[in-house]
């Protein structure tokens, strides 16, 4: 990687990290105890007579709804960095200008800033009618989501690019789709797919009404690494040093967990679901999601056994 260390260092021997869309732990201490780790061995080979002890401050940020107090008492008691939270979000500036040597974002960049209006028009053809996201819905809703993904993608770029240093370094990692894969392959298409005929079914049931559903829709996307690509490019201040997919699967032995699958999904989602929901169907809908996934295991292993985590790394021109 090519992360100049020694020279990011030669005005301070403090080291700023950002975690974006860090939640409350523990996968973001464990990221950036990597992070930290993979900057002290280039430094030791960069500097190999050098007497200064580099320092780290990272800075977690999340949105102000996130649990801070939570993510704050249980950071690690012994660990190589000094900590500070930034609420706020990501689709605009965070920090002071030329401040931050290394960003990291780990599956938050999925979630759009918002939910395409187009969606909710019923005079549009993005009208998305019985679906609560855009696997297998028209071209038209597609191309809505990619289109708010892309203006996302520029602000997020656009703020990072005032706050990264020249030669800092950013990572992202996120869901991919490969570039000639249909959405609709992918277990996380089949998870909405299913979600959304569970929530049709309780309607036609009467514990929800159709209009609850016709207005709701996951303000999720997941891009190909060619869209990422014409993203970075087009904002023009980050040079690509790795773009690929990688398959998130690939240190799990054995099948899927569905039911642990469907709990981390439902921890993601479920604040969103009551918002918009009645509270009281929120376990039932899971229980026959789960249900469902139960029934399609095949499609589900299959989905997972595809390259599809996007890893980013970019640096600052």
């Amino acid at each position: 990687m090519k992360l100049d260390v020694e020279k990011l260092s030669s005005t301070s021997n403090t080291i700023y990290i950002a975690d974006l869309g860090c939640a409350v732990g523990p996968n973001t201490f464990d990221a950036m105890q990597d992070v930290i780790h993979f900057i002290q061995q280039k430094y030791t080979l960069q500097c190999p007579q050098s007497n200064t002890t580099l320092q780290f401050l990272v800075l977690f940020n999340d949105q102000p709804s996130n649990d801070f107090n939570t993510l704050f008492t249980s950071l690690p008691r012994e660990r190589p960095y000094y900590a500070a939270g930034v609420p706020g979000s990501f689709h605009r500036r965070l920090f002071p200008e030329s401040s931050i040597h290394f960003v990291h974002c780990s599956y938050a960049l999925h979630w759009l800033s918002k939910v395409p209006e187009e969606l909710l028009d019923k005079n549009c053809g993005a009208w998305n009618k019985g679906r609560i996201h855009y696997t297998n819905a028209p071209n038209e809703v597609v191309q809505a989501y990619a289109s708010q993904f892309a203006k996302d993608m520029e602000e997020f770029l656009c703020a990072r690019e005032m706050e990264i240093v020249t030669g800092g370094m950013m990572t992202i990692i996120m869901p991919g789709l490969p570039n000639e894969m249909p959405y609709s392959q992918l277990a996380a298409s089949l998870m909405y797919d299913f979600m959304a005929s569970t929530f049709m079914d309780m309607a036609n049931e009467g514990l929800i009404s159709e209009d609850e559903v016709d207005s709701f829709n996951l303000p999720i996307y997941t891009p190909s690494p060619a869209e990422m690509a014409s993203v970075v490019e087009k904002n023009g201040h980050f040079s690509i040093e790795m773009l690929e997919l990688t398959n998130p699967a690939s240190l799990v032995d054995g099948q899927v967990d569905i039911k642990a699958w469907v709990i981390h999904v439902r921890a993601a989602m479920e604040g969103m679901f009551i918002k918009h929901f009645s509270p009281d169907i929120i376990d039932e809908m899971f229980d026959r999601l789960t249900k469902k996934l139960f029934m399609f295991t095949e499609q589900v292993e299959s989905g997972y056994k595809d390259r599809t985590q996007l890893l980013v790394v970019l640096i600052r021109k």
